[in-house]
């Protein structure tokens, strides 16, 4: 099952991608984290859901983002 990599609320309307952590095709775990974002001088992580493997990136570098943007999804690995 695909789970989404969403922007959390960081105190602003909008921040800036500054940097993937997660190459695609490249299997996160959950808590890991995936995306920087950079909001004035601050920069916060956004970590993976669920651990599997990153299949979309829907962002890129230099974009700008909103709280609750979709910017990715990770494939969630089965647990049997």
């Amino acid at each position: 099952m695909r789970r989404a990599i969403v922007v959390p609320e960081i105190g602003a309307g909008a921040a800036l991608i500054s940097a993937w952590y997660a190459h695609l095709g490249e299997r996160v775990y959950a808590g890991d984290r995936v995306v920087e974002l950079l909001l004035g001088a601050a920069t916060f992580d956004v970590t993976s859901p669920v651990t599997g493997m990153l299949v979309e990136r829907l962002a890129s570098l230099g974009d700008h983002v909103a709280v609750g943007q979709v910017v990715g999804y990770v494939e969630e690995e089965d647990d049997a």
